[in-house]
C-alpha cells in the first residue's frame, strides 16, 4: 500500500523510527560529551587554584593553633554554610605558619586540637598528630595535609580549592608531611 507522494507505509515508519532514534542519541550524547570535556571546561575556572584569605595575622597569636574557615572558591550560592571549610592555623613564630586541612590522613574524619597535650586527635580511629602535623600514633600512615600559605599586607592567605593530598603536595611544591 502506498501513501500519496510515493512513500510506502513501511518506509514512513522506518523514517519515523530513524528520527526517534536520532533524538534519543542526541539526548544521551549531550551528557556524555559534557563529561568527556569537563576537564577542559573545569581548568578554565579560576576558583580551583585560588589564594584565599583566612584573616589578619593578628588573629593567630604566635605559638598558638587556631581554627579558621574559608569559603570554597567554587561554591554555589545555594551551598550555604556547607561551603565554609575549616582548617587549623598554627603560628610558629614571626612569619612562619602552618595551615593544616582539618581532615585526618586516614579516612578524612575531622581532627581536633588539644592544647593541653599539644596533639591533634582524630575521634574516628584514634589517630594522633603532633603540633607540627606529623603522625604521632594510630592508623594514619602520614601526617596532616598542609596548605601552602603566603602573607600579603598583614593577611594570611592559603592556596585552596582542592583538598591537599600527597600527589597534589608534590605537584605544587607543598611541604609533604613525613611518613612514619
Amino acid at each position: 500500500m502506498s501513501v500519496p507522494g510515493g512513500l510506502s507505509r513501511r518506509q514512513m515508519f522506518l523514517k519515523i523510527a530513524m528520527l526517534f532514534n536520532g533524538i534519543v542519541a542526541v539526548a544521551l550524547g549531550i551528557p556524555i560529551v559534557r563529561y568527556i570535556l569537563s576537564p577542559v571546561t573545569r581548568a578554565r575556572k579560576s576558583g580551583y587554584q585560588s589564594w584565599l584569605s583566612l584573616g589578619s595575622i593578628e588573629q593567630f597569636p604566635s605559638g598558638q593553633t587556631r581554627l579558621a574557615t574559608y569559603r570554597n572558591p567554587v561554591a554555589n550560592a545555594s551551598d550555604g554554610e556547607t561551603a565554609d571549610i575549616p582548617c587549623w592555623v598554627r603560628h610558629v613564630d614571626g612569619d612562619r605558619f602552618q595551615v593544616f586541612a582539618i581532615n585526618c590522613a586516614h579516612l578524612g574524619c575531622p581532627v581536633r586540637w588539644f592544647p593541653q597535650s599539644g596533639l591533634f586527635m582524630c575521634p574516628c580511629h584514634g589517630g594522633a598528630y603532633y603540633e607540627d602535623g606529623s603522625r604521632a600514633s594510630g592508623p594514619p600512615e602520614r601526617g596532616l595535609f598542609e596548605y601552602p600559605f603566603k602573607i600579603l599586607d598583614g593577611t594570611l592567605h592559603i592556596k585552596a580549592g582542592e583538598l591537599p593530598t600527597p600527589g597534589l603536595s608534590a605537584r605544587n611544591g607543598m611541604k609533604r608531611p613525613p611518613c612514619a
